[in-house]
């Protein structure tokens, strides 16, 4: 029987991971775990939100502007909408009472929900915390 317990890290590709940083950190909350740059100059930073054993690594890529099927957890969606929206942040209306389709695969529609874009264009959506 394998022992994994936890998942530790989820990759995010970027383009430019100063902006990425700097979104991931001033816009939606997350502190710096891990920042360092190998010899080969191929830098790794890791982000989390305060609390989170789960981080996300920043990675610079040129395969940015995916569906992640990230999803993060909120204790207000519709304040953290209100927030990302007039802090210039591509964002979805909220969504949670009809049947939606993300990569292919249905979600459940009951909790309120909405996408965000990042700088790079990647979605991540935010769910109310049950």
């Amino acid at each position: 029987m394998p022992h994994i317990n936890q998942v530790s890290v989820v990759v995010i590709p970027v383009r430019d991971q100063e902006t990425a940083v700097g979104f991931y950190t001033r816009v939606l909350g997350f502190e710096i775990r891990s920042d360092f740059t190998y010899e080969t100059g191929e830098r790794w930073v890791e982000v989390v939100a305060p609390g989170a054993p789960t981080s996300l690594v920043l990675v610079k890529s040129d395969e940015a502007g995916i569906e992640t099927r990230v999803i993060l957890s909120s204790t207000d969606v519709e304040g953290d909408r209100a927030e990302f929206a007039a802090a210039g942040v591509d964002v979805s209306e909220i969504l949670g009472h009809e049947l939606i389709v993300w990569g292919g695969a249905p979600l459940a529609g009951n909790p309120a929900m909405f996408f965000l874009r990042d700088p790079d264009g990647n979605s991540i959506l935010i769910v109310a915390s049950a």
